[in-house]
């Protein structure tokens, strides 16, 4: 594709954005979808066992529960489990529960048997995942005596899954939407049937819509869009016959295809290019070739990193660039302002460092305990808010501003060239005080670190943007089991980094989590001196941390220091511009 097209197609839908929330819709046309528990019909993995002659009911409910996993249509051998008519009338396509792989069943009176277990999460009809809030999964199975054998009379319905069976049956994959702005797409994981991630579920899933998390935060060029005919695929090309509502005009349908075309393109599904069509005819489209890939749309790359941003750190109050440990250029590089963290903004129209913003706590014009500044970068950075704290700053990859909280509860935003605007966050204060807060590099997701009575605990909501108001709603804890939770970072638009306690070790530890909870991930720890108080990152970047007061890098599976063969150099409050 000509970069002409691409920025005609980009501009078309940032303008129908800036005119409007029409784009962001408040509801999705109904749309026929595969069932999320339902595989497909050539499925192949490992089948469980039928009922052993003379089960005891804790074998059967046991039995049922491993049979869950089944991978053949209508899980034949989970009824054997079940009395005649629950055999009959048990539905399996009513999402999943997912519970902890340690559960025991146990027979509290004859004919019942308890499962308890803890909820790891729930998975709706779309594959969207819900991580539990550290619920404990309880319920009583009764079982009758039939024909000589226990079997299950009231089962739930949906599938109830174990950890481990859900991770080996299951598997994640992002349907793409736009941020406000047009200029990147966002993930939305889901989770499929192993084998069945394919390109007409991908495609179905987007013409129903972002899931509740992200929904009012992004677009949807797709929206009332539909399928003419099932996604056909040939060789390693995939063809989509779409329909689109009378009056959609180019701009939106060039949009809806690059967000398709990063929706399809993925190791999953094994395409190399993607065609679409408009009721069976060629797009048409000027700079928009017939087949394409994500090469075709490289300005929505979601994990797109700015060459100059190299990562900055700050030492005795003055910014460093983490490349070589040289003071970065300008007043800020030295220890005049007293800066304790800082963050910088890249222009994403031309991709140079802009907007920078440092927090100090030694000089405010004021007195008070904290001051913002801010200023172009390299420049003078000027007096903007005070108050008695504020967090580390941090920037989207779309826009040039800068978000902080100011005193634990009041998010502030700072567009460059203008004044702090107050942004609304409803529930943030009934949830305790934020120490971290990090936008997402698409700036539609906000990570955040709230204390509580037993440490930080980590939250991510949506940046909601209207005509008028800015605010981060939907604030929802995620990875609830991690506590003590010190700092979080964005590894990539889908993937967050935190730095949190790990009772095994009884020390601080990263960690990488999805977006939404799933996945817990504990990152290597080799080469740090001691445990880890800070950390960035950011797409594409090596991950930075700060341990014993110097700061490290990730390379190759080991920590080492920033400048190769040389002494580790002493900072703190790490990042990367965005």
């Amino acid at each position: 594709m000509s970069g002409h097209g691409v920025r005609a197609a980009l501009a078309g839908l940032a303008a129908v954005l800036l005119a409007g929330c029409s784009t962001v819709p408040s509801s999705s046309p109904v749309t026929q979808i595969t069932q999320v528990a339902e595989p497909p019909a050539d499925a192949v993995g490992i089948e469980p066992q039928a009922p052993e002659p003379g089960a005891t009911p804790e074998e059967v409910v046991r039995g049922f529960i491993d049979a869950n996993a089944s991978t053949a249509r209508n899980h034949p051998v989970a009824r054997q489990y079940l009395s005649e008519s629950a055999a009959a009338s048990w539905s399996d396509s009513d999402g999943v529960t997912v519970i902890s792989g340690d559960y025991a069943p146990v027979q509290a009176q004859a004919g019942t048997v308890q499962v308890t277990a803890q909820e790891v999460g729930t998975i709706d009809e779309r594959g969207i995942l819900a991580v539990g809030s550290e619920q404990v999964y309880a319920r009583t199975f009764s079982l009758t005596d039939e024909s000589g054998e226990w079997r299950i009379t009231d089962p739930p319905d949906g599938l109830l899954l174990l950890e481990p069976d859900f991770t080996r049956t299951y598997e994640q994959i992002d349907v793409y939407f736009l941020d406000p702005t047009g200029s990147r797409v966002v993930p939305d994981p889901r989770y499929l049937v192993d084998g069945e991630a394919q390109p007409n579920a991908v495609v179905e899933r987007l013409l129903s819509g972002p899931s509740p998390a992200v929904g009012a935060g992004v677009a949807n060029p797709l929206n009332g869009a539909g399928l003419r005919s099932t996604v056909s695929v040939a060789g390693q090309t995939a063809t989509v016959d779409l329909t689109f509502p009378a009056g959609t005009g180019d701009e939106t349908v060039s949009a809806a295809v690059g967000q398709l075309v990063w929706s399809l393109q993925q190791d999953q599904l094994g395409l190399q290019t993607v065609e679409v069509l408009r009721d069976g005819q060629s797009l048409g489209l000027s700079g928009v070739p017939d087949r394409q890939t994500r090469a075709d749309w490289p300005a929505l790359d979601p994990d797109a990193a700015p060459p100059n941003a190299v990562g900055h750190y700050l030492a005795d109050g003055g910014l460093r660039r983490a490349s070589d440990g040289t003071p970065s250029p300008g007043p800020a590089g030295t220890p005049g302002y007293g800066l304790s963290s800082a963050a910088v903004s890249v222009d994403p129209r031309t991709g140079q460092l802009g907007l920078t913003a440092g927090v100090s706590t030694i000089n405010s014009p004021t007195g008070a305990p904290a001051a913002l500044f801010a200023g172009p970068y390299g420049g003078d950075l000027a007096w903007v808010l005070d108050g008695a704290s504020f967090t580390a700053p941090t920037t989207p990859g779309t826009r040039s501003e800068v978000w902080t909280v100011r005193n634990g509860t009041e998010v502030v935003r700072l567009p460059a060239g203008g004044q702090p605007q107050a942004v609304s966050a409803p529930t943030l204060a009934g949830l305790g005080r934020a120490t971290t807060f990090q936008l997402s590099p698409d700036g539609v997701r906000a990570a955040v670190v709230i204390e509580g009575p037993d440490g930080g605990r980590l939250y991510v909501g949506t940046v909601v943007r209207a005509a008028d108001a800015v605010s981060v709603r939907d604030l929802r804890s995620i990875a609830p089991s991690v506590r003590q939770v010190v700092d979080v970072a964005w590894r990539n638009a889908g993937l967050l980094m935190v730095l949190a306690g790990d009772p095994g070790a009884q020390r601080t530890v990263p960690f990488t989590v999805g977006v939404d909870g799933f996945g817990l991930t504990r990152v290597v720890t080799n080469g740090l001196p001691e445990q880890a108080t800070a950390l960035a990152a950011a797409p594409g970047r090596q991950p930075l941390a700060v341990s014993e007061g110097a700061v490290w890098q990730l390379a190759g599976g080991t920590w080492v220091t920033l400048v190769r063969g040389a002494p580790p150099l002493a900072g703190q409050a790490p990042f990367y511009p965005m």
